[in-house]
């Protein structure tokens, strides 16, 4: 996956898309990720990217032309590769809130750009550019870097190789569908705080059953709102009651 990033502030990026999980990613070739500074695309003779809003207004808005400029040139080096232009994601309050789903559907591109604003926000012509609009939650952050990490490593961990056992993902919480159940390692016995019996008894069946069960309870007790009654199957259902009287 070719991931390009338009920020006004490119050594944010270097650490956290640089180490652990993305960093072993783009090491082996799955992660290509590529930062502009769009402020050297700026035609003012300062470097200026924001001006003024017409009618008047608190702040300043980030300015269409360098966006543009630096976008053109970021998909036709795209291009010379022979990627499509793929999905352009503009980072704003505004935008629908991110979430698991978006996260599986922008893994399956080949191709996403990430455009990170600041000040008081963006000329509206910027909008004509994009794909997708996405926002971290109800909630204002200085700069659209932030979100765009977040949501990069959302996003690539779901890519094939990249967490080494591609059977990890599916089992995350939301992925499902729930809240992921309970899990523990060794010591059994940790300061009279002991494992669950059925976890240690070799019954496979039990296990999953056990699994299926507390990660219904969590997704209950936390997040009652994941829960689609329509999608259960008649076992989820089964142990969802057991989980409403146990929890009476």
């Amino acid at each position: 996956m070719k991931i390009d990033i338009l920020s006004l502030f490119p050594d944010m990026f270097d650490g956290p898309l640089g180490d652990s999980i993305l960093g072993k990613a783009k090491d082996k070739g799955l992660l290509d990720i590529n930062i502009t500074n769009f402020r050297d695309f700026s035609t003012n003779k300062h470097g200026n990217v924001d001006d003024y809003p017409f009618g008047g207004g608190a702040g300043m808005l980030l300015q269409a032309q360098p966006i543009f400029d630096a976008l053109a040139h970021t998909q036709e080096e795209a291009a010379k590769e022979g990627i499509s232009k793929g999905r352009v994601i503009l980072l704003d309050p505004a935008g629908k809130k991110f979430d698991q789903k978006d996260a599986e559907k922008l893994s399956k591109e080949d191709h996403l750009t990430f455009i990170c604003g600041h000040y008081e926000g963006y000329d509206e012509r910027i909008k004509t550019l994009v794909t997708d609009e996405y926002s971290l939650g109800d909630f204002v952050l200085t700069g659209g870097e932030l979100p765009a990490m977040v949501m990069i490593d959302a996003t690539a961990r779901l890519l094939s190789d990249v967490l080494g056992n591609d059977e990890s993902a599916p089992g995350d919480s939301f992925s499902s569908g729930l809240l992921e159940y309970p899990q523990y390692t060794r010591p059994a016995d940790f300061r009279g705080m002991t494992v669950p019996d059925v976890l240690t008894s070799g019954n496979h069946q039990k296990i999953e059953e056990w699994r299926e069960k507390e990660a219904l309870r969590k997704t209950y007790l936390r997040r009652p709102d994941l829960i689609d009654y329509s999608q259960l199957t008649d076992l989820q259902k089964k142990l969802l009651a057991e989980v409403k009287i146990e929890e009476e």
